[in-house]
């Protein structure tokens, strides 16, 4: 459970008590995700905790305000600049928590990715986590498939991460949020160049891969 802690603020007058919400991370998320989303305060403390010195309550952070996204996705958004920043913390759970985080906000409101693009980018290569990788490539493919001008902006990188990744454990997963991508708002430039890229899967191989690859092709075609 959150604990409320009574702290006299700083120059101010002795009687005007703050409340300082303190998170244990080994307590149940949604738990503290239900309170959060019952109490605005909880909730801020949740993403102030995301800047926290300990890794434990970072990560913790990460994964109630994920249990948030998942039940209300609409509270979060005017936290858009503390998610981008929390995409440079160094552990990867609390990054792939808020790349899923901001996923969830694109249905929401697609605007709320714009101040995180750079660091999806750098998680979009993180050599370390292929899970960061993959929840990178969803974020970025479901942001690309709203507007025409997104699917341009965002393309470059989606093509670069299918050739790096090919092959990869994530790769099948990628390809689910790539046929997203291709059957969104994508302009004719994008979806030739996603029918090309993914052509040599579609006509070479023959396993489970070419039957999505195939998919991918004739959605980029019958647009």
């Amino acid at each position: 459970m959150t604990k409320e802690v009574d702290t006299v603020a700083k120059k101010k007058a002795p009687e005007i008590v703050e409340k300082t919400v303190v998170f244990d991370p080994s307590d149940d998320r949604t738990v503290v995700a239900d309170q959060a989303i019952a109490d605005p305060d909880i909730l801020t403390a949740l993403v102030e905790a995301l800047s926290d010195p300990s890794r434990r309550v970072r990560q913790f952070s990460a994964s109630a305000l994920g249990a948030v996204a998942e039940s209300d996705p609409e509270l979060l958004k005017p936290y858009s600049e503390q998610l981008a920043d929390a995409l440079h913390r160094p552990e990867a759970q609390t990054r792939w928590e808020v790349l899923d985080i901001l996923h969830a906000l694109v249905d929401v409101d697609a605007r709320t990715m714009d101040k995180a693009l750079d660091g999806i980018e750098t998680a979009l290569h993180d050599e370390n986590s292929g899970i960061v990788r993959l929840a990178a490539f969803r974020a970025l493919a479901s942001y690309g498939a709203t507007t025409e001008h997104r699917s341009e902006k965002v393309w470059p990188l989606i093509d670069e991460a299918i050739q790096c990744y090919h092959g990869d454990a994530e790769f099948n997963s990628m390809l689910d949020s790539l046929l997203e991508f291709t059957e969104g708002k994508a302009t004719e430039d994008v979806r030739e160049g996603i029918a090309e890229r993914m052509a040599f899967d579609a006509q070479e191989t023959r396993n489970p891969l070419h039957v999505r690859a195939q998919e991918i092709v004739d959605a980029a075609e019958r647009k």
